[in-house]
């Protein structure tokens, strides 16, 4: 293992990383509060302090072990989920829709301000590697969560977001999966079921919407 590599590789990653994972948990905790629930915001949550939200296990460690067991080429991490007591929602089944989207919405939200970095850097003559490949790998990352979280099966917000569109019945039955949903869902990315028929597409899907809305700025400032 290339330890020069991997350091770069994290100084790298390490901010787009903290922010996609911190934006992301307070984005749910934000619209909880915002449609009744204010479990979030009594346990301190609803912050943008990345300490709050980092699980030693899923944020640092399974991401380190995976790096070094497949040598980069697989990765996975989460991160402390946002406490939400749906039953206290206004309208439950409809508003953990909301709570559930807002997550994966800020992800792409930080995808999207990503990419406007590059079209700054190249508005202003930023050459300097370092800052490019942030700005790359925070549009990969957050492009990552948004659609890996939308992945519809529960746990995963996708999951629920699925649960509070579906009939009451249809819902019940999709809800039940949830003590499972995670271990299905690992199962389903080891085969390379979740990479090749879900986050390809999604993800590609996502690059050419950010590149439609950005290359008319990039030829404005070349």
């Amino acid at each position: 293992m290339d330890i020069a590599n991997l350091i770069q590789t994290v100084a790298i990653y390490a901010l787009p990383v903290l922010f996609a994972i911190t934006l992301h948990e307070a984005a749910h905790g934000y619209a909880a509060r915002h449609f009744g629930d204010n479990t979030a915001y009594v346990m301190g949550r609803i912050t943008l302090n990345p300490l709050k939200h980092i699980d030693p296990i899923g944020t640092i460690a399974m991401p380190l072990m995976l790096y070094f067991a497949t040598s980069g080429a697989f990765l996975f991490g989460y991160a402390k989920p946002v406490p939400v007591n749906f039953g206290k929602l206004r309208n439950p089944k409809r508003d953990m829709v909301w709570v559930a989207l807002a997550g994966p919405a800020s992800n792409f939200a930080q995808a999207l301000f990503w990419a406007l970095a590059l079209v700054f850097y190249a508005a202003f003559g930023v050459s300097e590697t370092f800052f490019i490949k942030m700005a790359q790998a925070g549009i990969l990352v957050n492009l990552v969560m948004w659609a890996f979280n939308l992945f519809p099966l529960p746990p995963l917000d996708g999951g629920r977001i699925l649960v509070g569109l579906l009939p009451w019945k249809q819902a019940q039955l999709v809800s039940r999966v949830e003590p499972w949903g995670f271990f299905i869902v690992m199962g389903l990315v080891l085969t390379g079921i979740v990479g090749k028929l879900w986050l390809a597409p999604l993800i590609s899907i996502s690059m050419g919407l950010i590149a439609a809305l950005i290359n008319p700025l990039f030829a404005l400032v070349r």
